[in-house]
């Protein structure tokens, strides 16, 4: 037998092909211990993939987020920085990498269901079925050790009787030898007795022989087939058991692999993606849309021509004259400079008086300290002649057009220079035009339905979509409106364009033609005015002409008219009247004592304070005649320097 099992050994060791129920058949508990590690192994083993699923799907969540808070939001003031490529690239690897972030999603769901829930059922399983072949390995034991109890028991009785029988066998003897007892005594009292009691010991001995015998028998044959047959049938499918975990380990880490290998492909074609997108960007085009972006239509200005102020020195000149020379002079300036004032500052050239405000008429008062001190009193031209310095030319009277608190733009555009004009009239016609074709469709569509009806009556009533068609209808006709509007405009643009690109040729060849040292000629300072010719806030205007010869009385009604549609100041606080004041001067306003009337321009220096009393009524009042009573959060609320 030992020599049977030797060699079974080298044979397992050479063939790779061991049987645990010949090679382990005394390693019960052994098996079991590492049967159990097995099962702790494979549950070990199905926590790591959870838990690397868990940071697949962590991973793949904040990709998505990182990708979702850079993406273009709705309405987004960053729309106009993805005409660029720099931006359309940056967009393009935001998509790519929210596709990554999926196949991470794909890694971490297949890790789940085809690793992590395959293992945990197949754990359990094989929980149960170990629990089953142990159970029958133990039953075979104590099935064993229960008929080895049952040998060693009979072996315990027949050795008891046989010393019984052996003593009693010398008792009888002992009786039979003994010479100083007489015949006759001998068979009296003893010797039939002990002979009886000798020969019924030596039966007994010999039922429990017979019994040993049997029980060894049975023993023998009970350890064969437990050692030979239940055991080797126990390990054998215990072996079985160990060696589909194992596999089923092999199987789960191949899967590992192979889900990692199959999203390859894809992560791939995401880099790919990224790398596509990042030569995509094109440092030229990005310059040429800045130009796009940015380009204003209007020319250069031209040379600035010499003034000569040394005439008023070489003739006696009346303090009149004198007076309008610096007037004509300060007009020229100012008409060369107008891109480069501030609008408030315009205003308060324009509209306040040029008057110092009277002083109070007794001491001030602790409220009219709390306005702070009375500007310096300078001399000051009446408004007429500032009207009549700043209005000089027809376009600066255009110019006042888009001189709003707000600064909005209007439905034209003409606040925007020339070519980004013509740019966002173009976009808005395309918009119209993608609006006129959506209802055409829709109406196409409500019209065959209609047909559709009245072939069936039983589908639908037709009259039931003349409404929706009435709509539409009207619908067409203001967005055909609309676009006809913006068609005029976007053909006016156009054609200003092109007359101001054949007079900047004009002029640029005139000026290359008289390059010498004789002095510049009008035309050039009047080029460098239709190049300025914007408004105080950058809006643009239209062309200026040349008509300076207009009556005062008619350009300061024209002024009166080019203000009268726009939107009243808003009002900023309000004002307590500390003295009467009666506003004869012109731009003033008249006030009563204790009177209270709406702030809507605080002293910009002056000592002068815009207020209104109506929608109809405003004007300037000294501000050391009033106080204020400011609103902080009112909408235009400053404090000008």
């Amino acid at each position: 037998m030992h020599s049977n099992r030797g060699l079974s050994r080298r044979n397992c060791l050479e063939t790779m092909s061991c049987s645990w129920g010949t090679e382990l058949w005394d390693q019960f508990d052994n098996l079991e211990k590492h049967t159990q590690w097995g099962i702790e192994f494979l549950e070990r083993y199905t926590k790591f993939v959870k838990e690397r699923s868990e940071i697949e799907l962590s991973y793949a969540k904040q990709i998505r987020n990182l990708s979702k808070k850079y993406q273009l939001k709705k309405n987004s003031k960053e729309d106009e920085e993805f005409k660029y490529s720099t931006c359309r690239a940056f967009l393009m690897t935001l998509n790519e990498l929210n596709d990554y972030a999926g196949q991470h999603e794909v890694i971490a769901e297949n890790l789940s269901t085809q690793i992590t829930a395959e293992l945990s059922r197949y754990t359990q399983e094989l929980k149960a079925e170990r629990k089953s072949h142990f159970h029958d390995g133990r039953r075979a034991q104590q099935y064993i050790e229960n008929s080895w109890k049952q040998l060693e028991s009979s072996k315990r009785r027949f050795e008891r009787d046989c010393k019984e029988a052996d003593r009693a066998q010398h008792y009888f003897d002992k009786m039979d030898a003994d010479i100083n007892v007489t015949k006759a005594d001998v068979e009296k009292r003893c010797s039939l007795k002990a002979k009886q009691q000798a020969q019924m010991r030596h039966q007994v001995a010999e039922d429990s022989k017979n019994e040993y015998l049997t029980y060894l028998q049975k023993f023998n044959k009970d350890q064969h087939e437990h050692y030979y047959t239940l055991i080797p049938h126990i390990f054998q499918r215990i072996q079985e058991m160990e060696e589909r975990r194992v596999g089923r380990v092999r199987e789960s880490m191949r899967v590992y692999t192979e889900v990692e290998h199959k999203v390859l492909p894809i992560v791939s074609k995401c880099l790919d993606g990224m790398t596509k997108a990042a030569e995509s960007i094109e440092p030229k085009m990005d310059s040429k849309q800045v130009v796009e972006s940015y380009k204003s239509g209007f020319e250069p200005p031209g040379d600035v021509e010499f003034e000569d102020y040394s005439v008023s020195m070489k003739r006696a000149v009346s303090e009149s004259s004198f007076l309008n020379a610096r007037g004509e002079s300060r007009r020229r300036s100012r008409s060369k400079l107008w891109p480069l004032l501030k609008r408030n500052k315009l205003m308060s050239l324009l509209a306040s008086p040029r008057q110092p405000p009277p002083p109070p008429p007794t001491s001030p008062s602790p409220d009219t300290l709390l306005n702070g001190p009375q500007s310096q009193q300078q001399p000051k031209e009446p408004l007429s002649q500032r009207l009549n310095d700043f209005m000089g030319t027809k376009h600066k009277m255009h110019c006042l057009r888009s001189l709003k608190r707000g600064g909005t733009g209007q439905e034209d555009y003409s606040h925007l220079p020339p070519e980004q004009r013509r740019k966002k009239l173009q976009a808005k016609l395309n918009d119209i035009n993608k609006d006129i074709q959506k209802e055409m469709d829709q109406r196409d569509a409500l019209t065959k339905m209609k047909d559709v009806y009245i072939k069936n009556p039983h589908l639908g009533d037709p009259d039931s979509i003349d409404p929706r068609l009435e709509e539409i209808t009207q619908s067409l006709e203001k967005l055909q409106l609309e676009a006809h509007k913006f068609e005029g405009w976007l053909t006016e643009v156009e054609r200003k364009l092109l007359e101001k690109g054949s007079e900047s040729q004009r002029t640029q060849s005139s000026h290359f033609d008289s390059q010498g040292n004789t002095p510049l000629t009008n035309n050039y300072g009047q080029n460098r005015e239709r190049s300025s010719a914007h408004s105080p806030d950058g809006s643009y205007t239209e062309d200026p002409s040349t008509e300076t010869t207009m009556q005062f009385k008619s350009r300061s009604t024209e002024f009166d008219d080019e203000f009268d549609d726009e939107e009243p100041l808003p009002t900023i606080g309000t004002c307590k009247a500390l003295y009467p004041f009666e506003g004869q001067n012109e731009g003033t306003i008249s006030m009563a004592e204790s009177e209270m009337l709406y702030v809507i321009e605080e002293d910009k220096g002056d000592g002068w304070t815009r207020v209104r009393r109506n929608e109809d009524e405003e004007g300037y009042v000294p501000t050391s005649y009033i106080k204020l009573f400011l609103d902080m959060n009112a909408k235009g609320a400053k404090t000008y320097i």
